[in-house]
């Protein structure tokens, strides 16, 4: 196939030579320099608003001031993008913004991390020149999950176009104009009442604190202050090779057994891995594709149920397909039920005397252990709380571990032990890859040979990936989407060929609401791109391929809960801990 040449472009850029692809913005060619133009509206995995008018250049034999961000390079153009005037222009937009800001920053979320904060300082705005209006609106924590201030929106356009472009859930948009425009859902609202689906991608783009994830950490520190209390956590995958981005470590570092050592010092009598709950949906998941492929016992496609945005963007846009979707509940469900009957009865421990805590990535996690259809199967509620990395990090913080010279610890290994298959779990792509390792197994009645344990089809940041693997004979077609965008793609040629009676594209499909998966969850470290996303999932597949053990089946504690509490896969037990339903719900709520 001939490769369509590329047309370069030839410019300077204060005074050097740059050369780029047509196309490519101001914006980006002088971040090939190694200029940085300040900006608040423009994200790396958005398109240019021009919102914030902070990344004015000067183009030579121009009197305009336009935006590098929507500007285009053209061949010979010579630009400034730093003198006296555009710094006093940059400040001025500054302050300006901050002139209809609360002035409350040692008491806000984002303090610390704030883009509009870092900016005040950088360009030492001490004084406000003009009068500060900050309209009268109060936080909306409706949904439990996250909580949305407008009084610091800066209407930079980041969150709605990640809902409605990225993740196709309009929740969120633009009310009233001028002075007065702020962030709301449709119709004024509570978030809680709007098709929102709690996956964090706004506030995860958020440059302000406008947008933050629901704070559950003070209940957690009392909840640990109780003597009465036996309180046990666990880590989703994706939180290890992120939490180190809070205490200055390169970005992918795997920090699991140092997680471990910091959870027992913060006095978490249990620690338990995600990772354990990951080998077991596997088996469950595994072996219900295989009912469906193999023994035509279920309606194909089947589709991953691992993420909770997904299951809530499910219920409400894609109700007429949930017979499609697998009963098996995600790993961190799986663990929490296991917790307070499995773990409670060989340890004799009252599991009314237990509390649950879940380190996620997700935003969303906070929604999905309210779901009393999966969440109180052991008879009380399965999961108590649950916390995102960003607030894990500030907790550890709080506690006065010093994180970086914490010895290496270890989890319980009656729900801690994991094989490779299961770290996957947090990169999109991984669940299928591992689903497939023991699916083979259950069909073939052999192991995967070691050589062709590794997926690369449906390895990347591909928002759609799609391949067809051989299983005795038989070929299984796979779709692979992350970001709720691309899932409605793939979702939208099952309904089509089912409407028309035809066979389905797709065999098994994995989705994940965020787009990377996991690693790029709404509750991970701010100021994700694609280089992060591709480092931190590069910290997964590493832990993978140093496990002993790579596939789910093979991990002696999953296999000794069979022996010894749930029988086998898919048994009456099983499905009665581990497996769920769906309900079809309407995009708002009355």
């Amino acid at each position: 196939m001939k490769v369509k040449e590329m047309n370069m472009i030839k410019g300077q850029i204060n005074g050097i030579k740059v050369e780029v692809e047509e196309g490519t913005s101001i914006l980006d060619a002088a971040k090939k320099i190694q200029v940085k133009i300040p900006t608040l509206c423009k994200h790396p995995d958005l398109l240019p608003t021009a919102a914030c008018g902070l990344c004015i250049v000067k183009i030579a034999n121009s009197p305009k001031l336009p935006r590098a961000c929507c500007t285009p390079m053209e061949e010979g153009m010579s630009i400034t993008t730093h003198d006296p005037e555009l710094v006093d222009v940059r400040r001025s937009v500054l302050e300006m913004i901050l002139s209809n800001h609360p002035s409350e920053c040692y008491i806000c979320g984002r303090s610390g991390s704030c883009e509009l904060q870092n900016l005040a300082a950088e360009f030492s705005i001490r004084e406000q020149p003009y009068p500060n209006i900050v309209p009268d609106i109060s936080t909306d924590v409706s949904t439990g999950s996250l909580a949305l201030d407008p009084r610091k929106c800066i209407t930079c356009g980041r969150c709605v176009q990640v809902c409605q472009d990225v993740q196709d859930v309009w929740a969120l948009s633009f009310l009233d104009r001028g002075f007065d425009t702020r962030i709301s859902p449709a119709g004024d609202i509570q978030l809680g009442d709007s098709p929102c689906v709690r996956c964090g991608q706004c506030s995860a783009h958020c440059p302000t604190g406008a947008i933050l994830e629901f704070d559950d950490t003070p209940a957690v520190w009392r909840n640990l202050d109780n003597p009465e209390n036996h309180c046990i956590v666990q880590i989703a995958p994706a939180v290890r090779v992120a939490i180190g981005e809070a205490f200055g470590y390169p970005v992918g570092t795997n920090l699991t057994k140092k997680i471990y050592t910091a959870l027992r010092m913060m006095g978490f009598k249990a620690i338990f891995d995600t990772n354990f709950g990951a080998d077991l949906t596997i088996v469950e998941e595994a072996s219900e594709f295989v009912e469906r492929f193999a023994h035509g016992h279920g309606a194909l496609p089947l589709v991953t149920s691992c993420c909770p945005a997904w299951i809530d963007y499910l219920e409400k846009y894609y109700s007429d397909l949930l017979e499609h979707f697998s009963t098996a509940k995600s790993p961190h469900a799986m663990v929490g039920v296991l917790a307070k009957t499995y773990y409670a009865q060989k340890m004799n421990i009252d599991p009314a005397k237990i509390y649950s805590v879940s380190v996620m990535p997700c935003t969303a996690k906070k929604y999905e252990i309210t779901r009393s259809a999966e969440m109180r199967a052991s008879g009380y509620q399965d999961i108590d709380e649950v916390i995102t990395t960003r607030e894990f990090a500030r907790m550890i913080k709080q506690a006065g571990v010093d994180f970086e010279h914490v010895k290496d610890g270890e989890a319980d290994n009656i729900l801690g032990d994991y094989t490779g298959a299961a770290t996957i779990f947090g990169n999109t792509g991984g669940v299928m890859e591992a689903a497939l390792r023991t699916a083979y197994k259950v069909v073939t009645d052999s192991e995967l040979p070691d050589e062709a344990m590794e997926f690369q089809a449906i390895r990347g940041l591909e928002g759609i990936k799609e391949t067809e693997v051989v299983i005795a004979g038989k070929s299984v077609k796979i779709a692979v989407a992350s970001g709720l965008g691309n899932v409605s793609v793939v979702l939208d040629r099952v309904r089509k060929a089912k409407l028309e009676g035809t066979e389905s594209p797709y065999h098994f499909i994995e989705v994940m609401a965020c787009p990377g998966g996991c690693v790029a969850g709404g509750g991970q470290p701010y100021g994700v791109t694609d280089g992060l996303r591709q480092a931190r999932a590069k910290g997964l597949y590493a832990d993978d391929r140093s496990c002993a053990k790579r596939r789910s089946h093979e991990n002696p504690a999953v296999q000794k809960l069979y022996q010894d509490f749930l029988g086998k896969p898919l048994s009456e037990k099983s499905h009665q801990l581990l497996h769920t339903s769906y309900t079809a719900r309407p995009l708002y709520q009355r």
